[in-house]
């Protein structure tokens, strides 16, 4: 679809960006900077980029050293303020992505806060053992000055290629790339060639001291999401209805296309809060699909389906979920993780970057 036609409202919403960069940049609206290491995992799209594995990568990681705590706004949550999750917290609660994390590291305080310092300042306060912050999608939240930057770009979606909302998917300008220590090229298909990837960084524009990583994402073997009802295992071939409620599905529907006979695709859109005539619709693709095919989701979705009681049992039996991390090219991790330990360790805030 041509969108063009929206160039005008793309080119009055940068200007509004850029003059807020400008006043950041002069110091009218003032960063706060932090005696503990913060790390912003960011992007300048609009959704789908892969934070959630990225930051699940980088708790497993810090964990080993600091006392890690993630902070989120909680999109879409019900909510207002700051909220510290629990295990058994209603995603309506937290939001989905932090109800994941925290299900998957229960010792790692969570919380949201649509103000990111206030929610920084609660967690320090009470919290007073927690010796680093994960930023979740703070990029754009310049009045928190982040110890290190890590910005994620789709592979599907280049940023140079792209617009500014309302006509494209940026929600910032490119030249905003400067202020990203690492800069990593998420859901990268196989066999990247060399010449690829020096296109890409020469198209990015990359300074010296900024590290470029080229990453993959890889889906684990699909999990029943009720284990106790159901002893199936989903083996290759077997028939699926694909559903999604997720920023970019391409990657996840062509994973679950190559890996299982598809029978029907169910899209819904990114943070979709399940209903009762959602439930509806999955029973009836299933009772339209061939006998035995089952219900594959993302694990994402999958926090938002965990509620056994609204669930009926011919759903909860046939129901699916595919765990997925990051996983960086040419082994490329370790030199990844060395070069973050480093940062966290020094604060590049007195680099070339912010002199």
């Amino acid at each position: 679809m041509n969108r063009s036609f929206l160039a005008p409202f793309a080119m009055l919403y940068g200007l509004v960006i850029r003059v807020r960069h400008k006043l950041f940049d002069w110091g009218i609206f003032r960063s706060q900077e932090y005696d503990v290491p913060i790390v912003c995992v960011g992007n300048l799209t609009v959704g789908g980029t892969g934070k959630t594995p990225v930051a699940e990568m980088l708790i497993a990681h810090l964990r080993q050293t600091y006392r890690v705590a993630l902070l989120s706004r909680g999109y879409r949550r019900r909510t207002k303020g700051y909220v510290e999750a629990e295990v058994n917290a209603s995603f309506l609660t937290v939001g989905d992505e932090p109800k994941q994390i925290k299900m998957k590291f229960p010792d790692v305080v969570v919380a949201v806060c649509e103000k990111r310092r206030e929610g920084i300042r609660r967690i320090l306060e009470e919290h007073p053992d927690v010796n680093l912050i994960i930023l979740d999608d703070g990029f754009q939240h310049r009045y928190v000055e982040p110890w290190v930057n890590i910005l994620l770009m789709d592979y599907t979606r280049p940023v140079y290629r792209d617009h500014l909302l309302p006509w494209g998917m940026l929600r910032d300008t490119v030249s905003q790339l400067y202020r990203a220590h690492f800069v990593l090229v998420t859901k990268c298909p196989p066999g990247l060639s060399p010449l690829d990837r020096r296109i890409i960084r020469k198209s990015l524009g990359l300074y010296p001291y900024q590290c470029l990583f080229f990453t993959s994402t890889e889906s684990g073997n699909a999990q029943p999401l009720f284990p106790d009802e159901t002893s199936r295992t989903l083996r290759a071939g077997a028939s699926v209805v694909v559903m999604s409620g997720i920023g970019n599905p391409g990657a996840f529907l062509e994973e679950m296309g190559r890996r299982y006979r598809v029978e029907g695709v169910l899209e819904f859109p990114d943070h979709h809060p399940y209903r009762s005539r959602d439930l509806k619709t999955m029973a009836d693709a299933l009772a339209d699909a061939p006998e035995g095919t089952v219900i594959v989701t993302t694990e994402k979705d999958a926090v938002k389906l965990t509620n056994r009681k609204k669930i009926p049992k011919q759903i909860r039996e046939r129901l699916y979920y595919v765990p997925i991390r990051i996983v960086f090219n040419d082994n490329s991790e370790k030199d990844f993780l060395n070069n973050l330990d480093y940062d966290v360790r020094t604060n590049p805030k007195y680099s070339l970057l912010h002199p």
